[in-house]
């Protein structure tokens, strides 16, 4: 043990503190038993290494446990020679554990110095339930040692199986009690076997013997202790005898209870056991530690590749909007159409080849004459803006879902959250008003170039309408994604659109409104494509993972690990 008994304990306390805020939300591989390992670490520093810390005098703890039918009932009542636990092979599932202590050791259990979780209960009071200790006190019980009668090990209750690993950990030492039937059983060897690793003081009880196989059993379970590293774990044989008042008479309990006796009253010899078990427990530490800042490190990879996975989906949504709005896609079947007829046949694409001044005189009638406006363009450049945003957003979704189908982690998110397979239920409604909003700055746009050139005939013949739809054209105009006739007439209307927009504007201004007007349509839909990511941000919200909190852990056991 450490000459800084008082660093030790702050580091145990640090260590208690970090360990319970690691959180484990992620359904990985191996999570439950992670889970369990971090709340029977907690449990354990609350219940059995802070209070022996703070407490090194006080009364040594044993924990008396087993298989259903062992006689540990049987055994305290015995030990202290009276009744103060109930007995059965049956025993009720809703049944407080029974602490019986010398009166003189009162308060060192009345308080919650030790399992803090557990209400205490005095004396044979009616409230019985398992989530409470009975406090007896007994004069046969010497002061300077507590027996607590714990559920059985491999009670069909849950809750009672796992209250009774916690007693067992919050003991000084373990009194395990077996027969001669169930010696070899799993479960208890399982516990014999943790204890063992953990340097836990152990003492077995083999109870219910015939006297004709006392030998050959004690000798098999001596064998199978040693194997576990316990041969030193001292074993008590009880005959298979007829019990007194329920209780077995008192020369077949006298070497127990003498050993007992002998060990509550020496105080060097109850130091000795209570010191191995604490040594051990601490020794234990960095190794639990080390399983729980691995788990907390696998949560946080897991969480961190759960956020890429959205964050990729929409940014290749992105980039196929952009790839659609530059490559000229946009300008193809309804749209193409529309244009033609806003600006007629391949007659009138040719006179912009003779000079913008000639096409001036043909302008009016554009627009006036023939009766066309430029309503219908718009509208096809808003359908195909919209359907490809749309799409791509879509798309994001879907392939944001399924990745988070097959990450680890991830399908039970997607089990609690079934709507983000699926763009958001407005998301068309927002992808129309997106556009709307865009084609209104565009117009703001021209407003502002225009200035005072609001009142030549250039702008009045075409309209804040008509120069923005030009633009929208123009904004769209690239052709790497048309192939044969298409790349003509959609080259063709780019360059027509250009040089009418040109004519009004001059040729870099044109150029700056272009790349204005593509610029805000992409930020616009990044925005838009970012709200969508965010539902799934959200719901990972529910599932938070702190790598600094893992970190701490990782610290705090070096620094117990060096305390001691």
């Amino acid at each position: 043990m450490t000459t800084d008994p008082a660093a030790l304990l702050a580091a145990v306390e640090g260590l208690r503190t970090t360990a319970a805020g690691v959180r484990l939300p992620l359904e990985l591989d191996g999570v439950d038993r992670a889970r369990t390992t971090q709340r029977e670490l907690v449990q354990q520093l609350d219940d059995y290494v802070l209070p022996r810390l703070r407490s090194l005098d006080a009364p040594l703890l044993a924990v008396v446990g087993g298989s259903t039918g062992a006689g540990k009932s049987t055994i305290v009542n015995s030990v202290v020679g009276e009744n103060v636990t109930a007995t059965g092979v049956i025993r009720p599932t809703t049944r407080a554990s029974v602490l019986v202590h010398h009166e003189e050791d009162t308060r060192w259990f009345t308080d919650k110095r030790v399992l803090p979780e557990l209400a205490r209960i005095a004396g044979q009071s009616v409230q019985d339930d398992p989530g409470s200790v009975r406090l007896v006190t007994s004069d046969v019980l010497p002061s300077g040692l507590a027996l607590l009668d714990a559920p059985d090990i491999d009670s069909v209750v849950q809750a009672n199986r796992s209250l009774s690993k916690q007693l067992l950990s919050a003991a000084d030492l373990w009194l395990f009690v077996t027969t001669a039937a169930r010696y070899a059983d799993a479960v208890p060897w399982d516990l014999l076997r943790e204890a063992s690793e953990r340097g836990t003081s152990v003492a077995i009880v083999l109870n219910r013997v015939p006297p004709e196989a006392l030998e050959q059993i004690r000798l098999h379970l001596a064998t199978m202790l040693k194997e576990q590293g316990l041969g030193q774990a001292p074993i008590f044989t009880i005959n298979e005898v007829d019990l007194d008042q329920g209780r077995i008479p008192a020369r077949d309990i006298e070497r127990l209870r003498g050993w007992l006796s002998s060990l509550a009253s020496d105080a060097r010899a109850r130091s000795v056991v209570i010191r191995r078990t604490l040594t051990g427990t601490l020794g234990s530490l960095a190794e639990r530690a080390g399983g729980l800042v691995a788990a907390g490190q696998a949560q946080a990879v897991a969480r961190t590749e759960l956020e890429k996975g959205p964050r990729a989906a929409y940014q290749d949504a992105l980039a196929g909007v952009e790839a659609g709005i530059n490559d000229g896609s946009l300008l193809r079947g309804e749209v193409l159409a529309r244009w033609q007829e806003l600006v007629g046949t391949g007659e009138f694409l040719r006179s912009v080849e003779a000079g913008i001044g000639r096409l001036r005189d043909r302008i009016g009638a554009w627009f006036t004459g023939k009766q066309v406006t430029s309503e219908p363009l718009g509208e096809a450049l808003q359908t195909g803006a919209a359907a490809l945003i749309t799409s791509h957003g879509q798309v994001a979704s879907s392939t944001a879902a399924r990745g988070w189908k097959t990450a680890p982690g991830g399908r039970e998110l997607m089990d609690a959250h079934p709507e983000l397979t699926r763009a958001s239920p407005g998301f068309a409604e927002d992808v129309e008003r997106l556009i709307r909003d865009w084609q209104h700055d565009i117009f703001d746009m021209v407003r502002e170039e225009a200035g005072s050139r609001r009142s030549t005939a250039r702008y009045l013949a075409f309209g804040v309408n008509g120069l923005g739809v030009l633009l929208m054209v123009v904004v769209f105009s690239m052709t790497a994604g048309l192939t044969g006739g298409e790349i003509a007439i959609a080259g063709g209307s780019a360059v027509l659109a250009q040089r009418l927009l040109e004519a009004v504007f001059g040729d870099q201004a044109v150029r700056s409104m272009a790349v204005k007007a593509r610029e805000s349509l992409i930020a616009r839909v990044e925005a838009l494509y970012d709200d969508e990511r965010a539902r799934f941000d959200r719901a990972l919200e529910e599932v938070p993972v702190d790598p600094a909190a893992i970190s701490q852990l990782e610290a705090a056991a070096t620094t117990v690990e060096t305390s001691r």
